[in-house]
């Protein structure tokens, strides 16, 4: 076991000053009877690269930093399955299946974080997610002490959400098994894809996905960000069609029967707040669904502008939006309006 200085600056891809009573980083199986045995009643986090975290407040607990490694391969037929460990670079991941002809995870290329973190928010982009290729995941059970073995239905994946996501400092997710057919379909549904053609490769529409995130979404270690803010929110048809009366330009998405995705990008663009600051934060100009530290952000900047933006979209479009980026208090998990209140 290694343990670090508790400032979490390293941990969190927003870049702020936070820090945390006690930090552990796992690096080995071995060591988690031993940190389960020595486990006290303080709160526990569990963070890959902290790529989509929020520390609203310091953290009065252990900080855990998950950096198990791994991948292994087996051929099950009509598919290949891919076991990596939770700690594994995620776009490293899509990028050795692809180096090694097998295909389905190029949609999902450069989404910051680890393995570990992407059953949590059922990580998804440009018409795919997780859920579509996740067969099991295995976990830690923090409070038992032993690992356990979920099924995809036991996950209870839902739109950037899980069980996991429910339980935080419960389940620290060891490992992730894909399963990837090898009768490969393209996604070409989403934006730019759409432009290759239906015999687009899957390299082409890897290469197209880095290309199109790397024009929009800044660079966190330049520019500190935890990606997509808050959620493409769901709304009823009837909502939908009266929004697209009214704006015919805004970009509709098929969700469930009697439901539309709407892009949260465009409604925060729409109403004015591209560019749009509180203190270090701001809204990015070239992504409006991405918040940014332009330097010396503190969480409170970050707070009041992530309220700003959904109180002025409420107010324009009758849309209320919710944060994608998980938030973490003193204690543990926090919503927006709890971190507001720990302010006034």
């Amino acid at each position: 076991m290694s343990t670090t200085p508790s400032s979490l600056i390293p941990f969190n891809t927003f870049g702020l000053e936070q820090s945390a009573r006690h930090l552990v980083v796992l690096e080995q199986r071995s060591q988690l009877q031993t940190l389960w045995r020595e486990r006290g009643e303080e709160p526990l986090l569990f963070v890959g690269e902290g790529s989509n975290l929020l520390f609203t407040a310091p953290f009065d607990g252990t900080v855990l930093v998950n950096r198990l490694t791994g991948i292994t391969v087996t051929d099950a037929g009509d598919a290949w399955r891919v076991r990596a460990e939770g700690g594994e670079n995620w776009h490293r991941l899509v990028c050795w299946t692809l180096a090694q002809g097998m295909p389905g995870l190029e949609n999902l290329a450069l989404i910051p974080g680890t393995v570990g973190a992407a059953p949590i928010q059922n990580i998804g982009a440009y018409g795919v997610e997780l859920a579509q290729f996740c067969e099991a995941v295995e976990s830690f059970d923090w409070q038992g002490g032993e690992i356990r073995h979920w099924s995809a239905a036991d996950c209870r994946f839902g739109y950037r959400d899980s069980v996991f996501k429910h339980e935080a400092g419960h389940h620290l997710i060891l490992s992730v098994t894909l399963r990837l057919p090898k009768a490969w379909q393209p996604v070409l549904g989403y934006g730019p894809l759409a432009e290759l053609g239906g015999q687009a490769s899957a390299q082409q529409i890897f290469e197209q996905v880095c290309t199109t995130r790397q024009a929009k979404l800044p660079d966190p270690k330049v520019l500190g960000n935890a990606g997509s803010f808050f959620k493409n929110p769901k709304v009823v048809q009837a909502q939908a069609q009266a929004l697209r009366l009214a704006w015919p330009e805004l970009p509709v998405f098929a969700a469930e029967p009697g439901r539309a995705k709407l892009a949260a990008g465009w409604l925060i663009d729409k109403a004015g707040l591209k560019g749009a600051r509180v203190g270090g934060a701001g809204v990015h100009v070239r992504q409006a669904l991405v918040l940014v530290n332009l330097g010396g952000a503190t969480a409170e900047d970050v707070i009041r502008l992530a309220t700003l933006v959904r109180e002025r979209v409420e107010q324009q479009f009758g849309v209320r939006l919710e944060p994608e980026v998980r938030m973490v208090g003193r204690r543990g998990e926090t919503s927006l309006d709890e971190a507001l209140a720990c302010l006034n």
